[in-house]
Order: C-alpha cells, then sequence, then structure tokens
C-alpha cells in the first residue's frame, strides 16, 4: 500500500474513532498515533511510548479494532512500533492482543462454577490464572522484600522441594504479595512445564466451593484441587469465618504437602492475627517460611519509580523521582498509580513533566491532609531516609552513621517540637541533655558548611510537612 493511500486510510479510522470516544480521549491517545506501513494484512502504527501502547490496549482495543475492520477489512492484524529512544530513532515492535491481561493464550478459564472431575484439563489446557506481566524480573528488590523474592526463586526452581513449604507471605494491600506470588507460578511454568500451577484467590474458592455444596459435588471440587502440583492462594483472611470451606481446605492443604506439592498463601496479616481461623490452619501456615513484604523504603521507592519509567518508555527527571519517593510512602501501586497519573496529566494537557505537576497530581491522589509532626515520625523519617531501622539508633553504638542520624533526629526535635532537650533525648537513644545540645549545635555546624548534608536535611524537612 503506498504511503498517500494509508495515510487516507488512517485519517478514515481517526474520523471513526473521533465519532466514538470522548474529545479528551481522542486528542491524548490517538492524535499521538502514526500509521508506518500496511503489509500482508498488519497494519503497524507507531506511539510514543510504553505509556500509551498499554493504554490503548487496556481500553480503547474495541474501539481501534472496530475502525481497522471498517476501513482495512476484516482480519486486519495490528502492530505496534514503540518508541523507546527518540534520540536515536530506536523502537521496538509489539503485536496487539486481545488476551485479558490475567489469561493466557489456549487456556481455559476458571469459573465461579465448582471444577469437576470430568472437567480437568491436561497441564497444558490448565488456565494457571495467572497475570503474565507479573514476573521477578519487573519485581524489584530491596531490604524491605528479599527474604520472600529470595524465598520464591528458590522455590521455583524446585517445587516442593525445599524448607519453605508452605510459604505464607504476609503484608499491608499494595506492597507486592500478588506480584510475588505471580512470579513464583510463571517461573516454575518456565521451568517446569509439566507442574500443574494453579493461582486462585481465597474468595473465589469459597465460592466454588459452595457452589460444590450447592451442586452436590463436593468430592469432585476437592479431588479437582488435590491434583494441583503448585496451589498458590491469594488473601487468606478472607476466608475467616467460613468454618466449612476451612475445614474443606484443610484435607485439601493436607493432602498436598503429604504429596510433596507446593503451597504458597498470601494474607495481610501475620497468621497469628488471622482471627476466626481454624487454629489447626494457622499451625500448618506455620510450618514452612512465613516472611513479611514491609512497605518499601526510600530507596527501593526510588528503584521501584526508576523501573517503572525505564519499562514505560518514560523519562522522569531525577528532582521528580525523589519527590515521588518522598511523598507517597505507602505502597507499591500508589507509587506506580501516581506515574500513571503523572503521564496522563502531562499527555492530555500537554504540559512536561517536571516538579510542578508532580506536586498538583500528587496532592490530588494522595489526599495529603497535614499530620502533627510527633517524635516518632522524626524518627521513622530520618531513619527511612537513610535507609536505617529506628531501633538502631536507640543502641548505645557509636558508628559514625548511627551517630549521624540520631543527631538530625534530634536537631529535628528541637525545631520541630515543644519539648525540652531531657525530654528528646529520653525519646532519642535516652541520652541526657547535654548531649542533645551538643547534636543540635553539630548539625546546625554540619548545615552551613557541607551542602550535600543541608540537602539531605531540607529532603527530610520536606518529607515531615507531607
Amino acid at each position: 500500500m503506498s504511503g498517500t493511500e494509508l495515510i487516507q486510510k488512517w485519517d478514515n479510522c481517526l474520523v471513526f474513532i473521533r465519532d466514538n470516544v470522548s474529545e479528551a480521549v481522542y486528542n491524548a491517545w490517538f492524535t499521538v498515533i502514526k500509521p508506518i506501513s500496511m503489509e500482508n494484512g498488519e497494519l503497524t502504527v507507531q506511539v510514543p511510548s510504553a505509556f500509551v501502547y498499554e493504554y490503548l490496549e487496556q481500553n480503547c482495543l474495541d474501539v481501534f479494532k472496530a475502525a481497522l475492520t471498517k476501513v482495512f477489512g476484516r482480519g486486519t492484524r495490528l502492530m505496534y512500533s514503540i518508541l523507546t529512544d527518540k534520540d536515536n530513532d530506536i523502537s521496538q515492535d509489539i503485536s496487539s492482543t486481545n488476551t485479558p491481561a490475567n489469561g493466557i493464550k489456549g487456556t481455559r478459564a476458571l469459573s465461579n462454577k465448582a471444577p469437576l472431575v470430568s472437567e480437568q484439563p491436561l497441564v497444558q489446557d490448565l488456565n494457571p490464572q495467572l497475570n503474565p506481566k507479573y514476573l521477578f524480573e519487573n519485581f524489584v528488590e530491596g531490604s524491605s522484600n528479599k527474604l520472600a523474592r529470595t524465598a520464591g526463586e528458590t522455590i521455583a526452581l524446585n517445587p516442593a522441594s525445599t524448607a519453605f513449604n508452605p510459604l505464607f507471605i504476609y503484608g499491608a494491600s499494595g506492597v507486592g504479595k500478588t506480584h510475588l506470588v505471580n512470579a513464583i507460578g510463571m517461573k516454575i511454568r518456565e521451568l517446569h512445564p509439566d507442574k500443574r500451577v494453579l493461582y486462585v484467590s481465597a474468595h473465589l474458592f469459597h465460592v466454588q466451593y459452595v457452589d460444590a455444596v450447592r451442586n452436590n459435588n463436593v468430592n469432585d471440587f476437592i479431588h479437582f484441587y488435590q491434583t494441583i502440583d503448585v496451589l498458590i492462594i491469594d488473601d487468606m483472611q478472607e476466608l475467616s469465618g467460613y468454618v466449612k470451606t476451612q475445614n474443606t481446605f484443610f484435607h485439601i492443604f493436607n493432602h498436598l504437602h503429604l504429596n510433596r506439592k507446593q503451597l504458597i498463601m498470601t494474607s495481610d496479616r501475620p497468621p497469628k492475627d488471622l482471627k476466626d481461623l481454624a487454629e489447626r490452619l494457622i499451625t500448618r501456615f506455620k510450618w514452612g517460611l512465613v516472611a513479611e513484604l514491609e512497605k518499601p523504603n526510600l530507596e527501593l521507592r526510588k528503584h521501584i519509580l526508576l523501573d517503572k519509567t525505564r519499562r514505560d518508555g518514560l523519562r522522569f527527571p531525577e528532582q521528580v523521582i525523589e519527590y515521588i519517593a518522598q511523598n507517597v510512602t505507602e505502597n507499591v501501586r500508589d507509587l506506580e498509580g501516581v506515574v500513571v497519573s503523572i503521564m496522563a496529566h502531562a499527555t492530555i494537557y500537554r504540559k512536561e513533566v517536571d516538579l510542578e505537576l508532580a506536586k498538583q497530581v500528587i496532592e490530588k491522589s494522595q489526599n495529603h491532609e497535614k499530620k502533627p509532626i510527633t517524635i516518632e515520625g522524626i524518627i521513622n523519617k530520618v531513619c527511612d531516609y537513610y535507609n536505617i531501622s529506628p531501633e538502631a539508633i536507640q543502641t548505645k553504638s557509636r558508628k559514625h552513621e548511627l551517630v549521624q542520624v540520631r543527631q538530625i533526629s534530634m536537631y529535628l526535635a528541637k525545631k520541630y517540637l515543644d519539648f525540652s532537650t531531657s525530654k528528646i533525648g529520653l525519646y532519642i537513644g535516652k541520652r541526657d541533655h547535654a548531649t542533645v545540645l551538643h547534636a543540635c549545635n553539630m548539625v546546625r555546624n554540619q548545615l552551613e558548611v557541607n551542602r550535600n548534608f543541608r540537602s539531605d536535611v531540607e529532603n527530610i524537612e520536606s518529607s515531615l510537612q507531607h
């Protein structure tokens, strides 16, 4: 197809799309697309970043494909050329797909209906219900997740042949539990294609069990789950209070564990804090490894942001990365959401990604309410900044890095709180008032002569005020 004809047909596509989406969506996501070629029934279009590609695939694919069918004909295939390096005109080609994000092509979905023995698919036909986007390669490692990640990688090499069976991972919402267990499942599928791997939420497990009871096929339900080689159950706290479902899971757990099958579970709290769950289940959860995924510290938050922007083909200035990491502190999900929000604002309103835009987006999305500054908050912020445990500065250690963190904490406590030096010393390392006065003088002296030190303290103060 000639270049002129391609442009004419693409313009016709845009007319159709514009009639079927909002003006804001059209201007933000379709005006940035450029047609490249149409050969052998395959249309290749260029998009400026992986972020735009993902948005189109997740939100606009139906209208996009309808336009192609209307203008180019039924069966037209779509290929994206993603511009990954604008300066050197380097791009990456990726095919469009109608496959759902949590499915795998050619597999059968696991519905709410209880599975039957007669319906058990072969290994290659069983839909593991894993999200193929969640991999070890894009799970950023840090001190807050190192234990759980290392255990997961070990399990993936030899499922059910390590001491980590079961593996019980817990942590607050958004810290990466689902990502990690999916990554384990995906790696096992890659290294052990003969293994029957299944990921299911505890809620869906309960719904299936209720369906099995209603249809009088509980035995078939149990037998199906007893054929799984690697069973991954997400959000175990969702089984709290469902006594009969717990009893059924107990028998499935025992059978799988006895037959050297791998069990992996997640929860928003450790086993000992799971209320309304049978004690015999809690005991079994602790047979293997119980590992916590903690909230990411400052350094890990920066790495996560850099990894996210790199994978999406985005370029955020260093000061924007620093600002987001300082002000979005709760979980990984919030960090990634802020990146998407900033890019959406930049694309729709045609703005540069800069510190001012980041501040505007975070102010709206994070619902900042000025919280009173407390001495605990000061200690945690300073320790978080220097990646040091708050417990460490309460010791008698005279290591330089611990002394510095102690002194900065004392200085900020004196600056922001109406506390006596004696009270500050009591809270921070049980030091006397003379030590606190000395610390404040040392910090003030450093602020005057050390630019890097001054920048660090200013960053910590900024995080205290948000």
